[in-house]
């Protein structure tokens, strides 16, 4: 059995999305056994309206619960919340394999860093999203908000992380890895970028191939596109803002008359599959790499399906040795005198 815990009372939805969440994915693998960390008593109410094998769910009962404004430092101090519990039974518990939990970002983050702990010699762990892509794929883009502020070290290691996360988890043999910039020149960008360009053309186990733009990620040939997270949160947004835009300008069109209904109908197959390629649900939540297990943080908003795939997320990460994989890459590769030189 594949242990994984899960925040119940994290999300704007909680803990109806989670517990549905955690229901569909316990329907789809069978291999999975979830432990939800929250109020016992509203997590059971929930479980009541489902049918589910209840030799694969516990209930861990935790009285408080992290919101989305509370500070990172304050969360840090409420063991008792069902985040918090969470990430002591994730570090205490060598069958516990994952973590998923749709609350408070910074809160998740660090949790992860000052609990659970980052894998030797990883720096900064990175927020790590897969955007559909035109290809009919995601490309993997980090970090995008865990770190405002990077030196080059942490993009060499965000290529590192992105690059065992694409082979153990989505099964690529050769990923590509692009530096999000302002131009695909090599002189392109500040001091920094012109500094990170170079360090990553010398790395031999990653698949460099240079500067990449913010439109790259959703219609280029990249496969993971590293930046800092300040760059990478608002590239983020940026996309889901303009797939929401485009849906809704469609659905707007598509019902504004009669003409239009019609059209509809012969579209309607080609929309769907659109939609479907388009929806950032089926991804799950964005994976919290660097951490000594996965972590893997999904939207407030998330609904039922998004939380399942995120189970489904964690659980394929873990089957494809993720953490061992990062510290093989890490083990053969010298950022030492990248780290010397960012000091200098």
């Amino acid at each position: 059995m594949i242990k994984i815990i899960v925040d119940a009372m994290g999300g704007d939805n909680a803990p109806y999305a989670t517990v549905a969440g955690a229901v569909q994915a316990l329907e789809k693998d069978k291999e999975l056994y979830l432990v939800l960390t929250g109020r016992q008593n509203e997590i059971l109410n929930e479980l009541g309206k489902y049918k589910y094998d209840k030799s694969r769910l516990e209930i861990v009962d935790c009285p408080d619960v992290i919101g989305m404004n509370d500070s990172p430092t304050e969360a840090l101090r409420r063991k008792q919340s069902s985040m918090m519990a969470a990430y002591w039974m994730l570090k205490n518990n060598d069958d516990i394999c994952a973590f998923v939990t749709a609350g408070s970002t910074g809160a998740a983050i660090a949790g992860g860093q000052l609990i659970l702990g980052r894998i030797r010699g990883v720096k900064r762990p990175a927020l790590c999203p897969a955007i559909p892509n035109s290809r009919g794929g995601v490309t993997l883009l980090l970090d995008c908000g865990a770190n405002a502020e990077c030196k080059p070290v942490m993009f060499c290691q965000f290529a590192i992380l992105g690059t065992a996360y694409a082979k153990a988890g989505l099964n690529m043999s050769n990923p590509t890895v692009g530096l999000l910039n302002n131009g695909t020149e090599d002189h392109k960008g500040d001091n920094l970028h012109q500094k990170v360009y170079k360090y990553l053309s010398e790395m031999e186990n990653i698949n460099f191939i240079g500067n990449v733009e913010g439109r790259d990620i959703m219609i280029g040939n990249v496969d993971i596109v590293v930046a800092d997270g300040f760059s990478g949160n608002i590239a983020l947004k940026s996309i889901e803002g303009c797939g929401k835009l485009f849906l809704g300008v469609m659905k707007k069109e598509f019902s504004a008359n009669l003409k239009s209904k019609i059209g509809y109908l012969f579209l309607r197959k080609a929309i769907k599959n659109m939609r479907a390629q388009l929806d950032f649900d089926k991804f799950g939540g964005a994976l919290l790499l660097g951490l000594k297990k996965p972590v893997v943080k999904t939207h407030g908003s998330s609904k039922p399906v998004t939380i399942a795939n995120s189970i489904a997320n964690a659980a394929s990460i873990y089957r494809g040795n993720l953490v061992p994989k990062v510290q093989e890459l890490l083990s053969v590769t010298d950022l030492e005198a990248i780290a010397g030189e960012c000091d200098d």
